[in-house]
């Protein structure tokens, strides 16, 4: 397997450093807009770098994406980007005949008349309705395939093979105790994605009724989280895995909630209320005289790298999927997790415990890939494929998961 890796911020440089201690590869090409990132994250590896080599590429330019896989004869294309770079990504990988792996799918668009009670252009819209091109070309596109959604999902899939007879409800709940020194407000995850997922309207999937929407921040609940985290306020936000579950896993309800905390929610609907989370640019004044900048762009610069905080922060994180139904005639209630103590992360990789989790999950996934375990063709996400091998595999990196009786 040769990988192209696109995207060399926190979760790309994460990446690098797990699939440094894993033989399944032959080649790594680590690319970036920004050169200095890509080649800082090939030398940290020192001797373990053999297999890697550092580039550049611009994510928004189809063609020279496509030329850089063939240039190095890469059959996966790896995206570590933010998901405005998912759909030339994703079809420059189809272009040049490599396997297409993301974290995050395609944008959505809220409906223009009832955004809170209707559905736009839902996440994964644009690879969806283009996953009868890859089928027929005998292409594979695994989207979704980080922690959440990714793991999540597989939770999802392996609930279903192996712990219920019928679902009526899964909710992928994600909740931390982490705490940045010296930061009153310091997101440990990309802001311009966390800025999206959390303002825009979350999307609930019911078996008789479909895909809906409804407020942002919508039904807040209590959920207890294990290895000492504790109870934390989540909150209905857009995620793919409720677009991604009900396509392989049947399930009366499908939804996800983020422990945001309620000083974190203040903070965002400010960002909205004064229009800072706005995509499209404004002008504003410069030395040299007017000049175009995204209000987004602004805030994410304004605010420290998640990927530089891992030394001051403190605490755990843990995605999980609470799954409720039946078992032998029973009720039944489990939440399968995955914690990852900072302390731990940053001491075996250097990396926040965030990111790291986010990275582990397409390593694993790419191995199971390289040795015929996970195949298939078309646009699939991780429920699609069986759950007990990614879940082996995961524990054989070094970091099992677990499963609470509810």
């Amino acid at each position: 397997m040769r990988v192209l890796l696109v995207g060399a911020g926190g979760v790309g440089t994460a990446i690098t450093r797990i699939a440094a201690r894993r033989p399944f590869f032959d080649l790594m090409v680590v690319a970036d807009f920004d050169p200095a990132r890509a080649e800082t994250a090939v030398a940290a590896l020192g001797a373990d770098g053999a297999r890697f080599r550092a580039g550049r590429v611009d994510a928004s330019d189809e063609g020279a994406v496509t030329a850089l896989l063939e240039r190095h004869g890469c059959d996966v294309l790896l995206n570590a980007t933010d998901p405005r770079f998912v759909m030339p990504l994703f079809r420059a990988a189809r272009d040049a005949g490599a396997t297409y792996v993301d974290m995050a799918m395609s944008l959505s668009r809220p409906h223009s008349e009832k955004p809170y009670e209707e559905c736009g252009v839902k996440l994964g819209d644009e690879q969806f309705a283009q996953a009868g091109a890859w089928e027929e070309a005998g292409a594979l596109a695994l989207v979704g395939m980080g922690v959440e959604p990714g793991l999540s999902d597989v939770f999802a899939r392996y609930a279903a093979d192996e712990l219920f007879d019928v679902i009526e409800e899964i909710g992928v709940r994600d909740g931390a105790d982490l705490t940045v020194d010296g930061h009153g407000f310091a997101p440990s995850f990309n802001i311009w994605t966390t800025i999206e997922e959390c303002l825009n309207p979350p999307v609930v999937y019911e078996r008789d009724r479909g895909w809906f929407t409804t407020e942002p921040f919508s039904e807040p609940e209590v959920f207890d989280f294990p290895e000492g985290i504790g109870p934390v306020e989540c909150v209905n936000v857009e995620h793919e895995e409720v677009l991604l579950v009900p396509r392989w896993v049947d399930a009366r309800r499908v939804t996800f909630k983020y422990g945001l905390g309620r000083e974190f929610v203040d903070t965002l609907r400010t960002l909205h209320l004064l229009g800072l989370d706005r995509t499209e640019p404004v002008t504003v004044p410069g030395p040299d005289g007017p000049v175009r900048v995204s209000p987004r762009d602004v805030v994410a610069a304004c605010l420290p790298d998640p990927a530089t905080l891992g030394g001051r922060m403190r605490g755990k994180t843990c995605a999980g999927t609470w799954v409720r139904g039946v078992k032998d005639g029973a009720p039944r209630e489990v939440y399968l997790y995955h914690v990852v103590d900072n302390e731990w992360s940053m001491t075996e990789y250097g990396c926040q415990a965030v990111v790291w989790q986010t990275a582990v999950n397409p390593v694993v996934a790419l191995e199971l890939l390289a040795r015929g375990t996970w195949t298939g063709t078309g646009v699939l996400g991780p429920e699609a494929f069986p759950a007990g091998p990614f879940l082996e595999l995961l524990t054989a990196y070094g970091s099992p998961w677990g499963l609470r009786e509810q």
